[in-house]
């Protein structure tokens, strides 16, 4: 566990921020091996490829937070020396302030006690956060990168993707999902809708199924009696 009264946010956006976190890796696998450089005062991150420079994904980059072993703490990109604080990361902190969750409103948020604070540890808060981010914001996909000393930003893009589709999630899932552990499926289906723009029926009153529907066709995903997705049927092409 990383940040305990956040994990539940990321939770929730897990199958969304899996998605497109799968988007952005192909897109950049797309280059080939690659490098990639932030330029905080043009806002942008650009991820170009090692054997043609002129080959670029160029994306409009939102500071978040930056978490570091030195001080055991993530600092808010809205109290940030380099953030903005009526940026993006400000709409964490509104909700923070409206919900009574400190972690949000805490300009710098110390690690838990029993944290190991290493390489491993961190990273993993890193995709916490920017969990979170998508969840509050519904700006995806998120960058976690390192920055030296040991220490990650976390950036929201805005990046040239194609919107998620119902069709391209039916493809992705299967291998996504057998990588991913949600704590409550249900709610990262509905979540996953409601964050893609797409519209969800639930199946019956006891919730064993959830029907999600946009222009590019319709899925329904079955749960089983532990409310773990036992399965996922598609259709491709705009419903009748």
């Amino acid at each position: 566990m990383t940040f305990a009264a956040l994990q539940p946010l990321a939770d929730r956006a897990a199958l969304f921020t899996a998605l497109r976190q799968d988007a952005l890796s192909a897109a950049a696998d797309a280059l080939g091996e690659h490098r990639w450089d932030a330029d905080m005062a043009a806002g942008t991150i650009t991820f170009t490829a090692n054997a043609d420079p002129t080959r670029q994904l160029v994306t409009r980059a939102h500071l978040i937070a930056t978490i570091a072993p030195g001080p055991r703490s993530m600092l808010w990109a809205w109290a940030h020396p380099q953030g903005d604080p009526q940026g993006v990361a400000a709409q964490l902190r509104a909700y923070g302030a409206e919900h009574g969750l400190v972690d949000l409103t805490t300009p710098e948020v110390p690690f838990p006690a029993d944290a190991a604070a290493d390489e491993s540890w961190i990273a993993q808060a890193a995709h916490v956060v920017g969990g979170v981010a998508v969840e509050l914001t519904g700006r995806s996909p998120y960058y976690s990168a390192p920055v030296g000393g040991g220490t990650r930003a976390v950036f929201l893009l805005d990046a040239p993707l194609a919107p998620l589709t119902v069709s391209d999630a039916v493809i992705a899932l299967p291998r996504i999902l057998s990588g991913l552990a949600l704590t409550d499926a249900r709610t990262a289906v509905w979540d996953l809708a409601r964050l893609a723009g797409w519209t969800l029926t639930w199946t019956d009153e006891a919730f064993s199924g959830a029907t999600v529907v946009d222009a590019s066709g319709s899925a329904t995903f079955r749960f089983d009696e532990q409310a773990r997705i036992s399965g996922i049927e598609g259709t491709v092409g705009a419903p009748a």
